[in-house]
């Protein structure tokens, strides 16, 4: 891909010990990405840490905006920029920066305007806890219902956008937990969407911000706010 052309944005929460790791990945795998990582406010050194790195553009936010507010920062800066794509790779060394030229190639092929990594296509990929994947299951069925298309990892945060995708989104990104809502989203304004398998990676260090206790909470939420996105006339 061009240099220039292609924007790796990175969101980053208390990522101290894996943001280094992330970026050389990325470096290795995607020579001609431009990174921007978001530090969403973090209470370690992931901003340092970020800085240490040549030539990655840091943004430290100044109140923690969830991964909703860092992600949409990205898009503002990538609409601003005038890049033509965007993909997000996680700052928790989840996401894999070799398995982006599948995205790649998927969008090229489909003509699609935001690509999804899937850990449910053909591919044996960490896969997360058994709570999260009933949770996918119940996205999935409520994506065939409601916009008779079929999504095996709504959750997934692994997605590149084109243009299109990155001028809407750098407006209107959901806020809480917004992968699942941003599929209603696109789809209602007309872009297009596809998965392609991925290969991903258990995180190192840190946790999840959804825990067993809150899974319940997060599914009804997300849910709730699904159903608003259907039924909410085009932004």
């Amino acid at each position: 891909m061009e240099k220039g052309k292609l924007l790796i944005v990175v969101p980053a929460f208390n990522e101290q010990h894996n943001i280094l790791k992330v970026i050389r990945d990325i470096r290795e795998h995607i020579p001609d990405g431009d990174i921007l990582v978001v530090n969403d406010c973090s209470l370690d050194s992931t901003s340092i840490v970020a800085r240490k790195a040549e030539g990655v553009k840091v943004v430290d936010l100044p109140h923690n905006l969830g991964i909703g507010g860092a992600v949409q920062t990205g898009f503002m800066y990538a609409y601003d920029k005038g890049y033509t794509y965007m993909v997000q790779i996680d700052g928790d060394g989840q996401h894999m920066a070799q398995e982006v030229d599948k995205l790649y190639q998927t969008m090229l092929r489909t003509g699609s305007d935001m690509v999804i990594g899937s850990r449910f296509l053909d591919v044996k990929s960490f896969r997360t806890s058994w709570s999260r994947r009933m949770g996918i299951r119940v996205f999935y069925w409520l994506f065939r219902l409601l916009i008779r298309k079929k999504v095996t990892d709504g959750t997934s945060g692994f997605r590149l956008y084109n243009w299109k995708s990155i001028e809407l989104l750098s407006r209107f990104y959901p806020e809480d937990y917004p992968e699942p809502d941003a599929v209603i989203l696109l789809t209602k304004h007309g872009l297009r969407i596809s998965e392609v398998g991925v290969e991903m990676r258990a995180r190192e260090h840190g946790s999840s911000s959804i825990t067993l206790i809150k899974s319940p909470y997060y599914m009804a939420k997300v849910m709730v706010s699904i159903f608003f996105s259907y039924v909410r006339t085009r932004w």
